[in-house]
């Protein structure tokens, strides 16, 4: 996925438009529409900018990965955690061990087969 692919999804997301992060981070509606569209990058402080006022790693923002496995789920589990308020992180949690308990069962239960 391309810088600008990504942005867009982070914008969606955040139920934002292009031109409000373009007043938000100080820059023309047309520079954050041209990162959008991926005919243009920005700049690396620029790059910070955009990590940090969506909360998200610049590795996250550039698609990059080292661990091609599951990294960029994990990103986006982290990522989406981090945007939940304390309490939705607690059950967010929850719904994860349950999900876990089940497949540790399953394993169990293929493994006396």
């Amino acid at each position: 996925m391309e810088f600008g692919d990504i942005l867009r999804k982070l914008i969606e997301e955040h139920d934002l438009t292009q031109k409000q992060v373009a007043m938000d981070l100080s820059i023309a509606p047309s520079t954050i529409g041209g990162y959008v569209q991926n005919v243009s990058e920005p700049d690396f402080d620029t790059l910070k900018e955009i990590a940090l006022y969506f909360d998200v790693t610049i590795d996250y923002l550039l698609g990059f990965n080292i661990d091609k496995t599951n990294a960029i789920s994990e990103i986006e589990i982290l990522r989406i955690f981090r945007s939940l308020t304390t309490y939705q992180q607690e059950v967010y949690l929850e719904q994860g061990k349950a999900f876990s308990k089940i497949n540790q069962k399953k394993r169990k239960k293929l493994a006396k087969k």
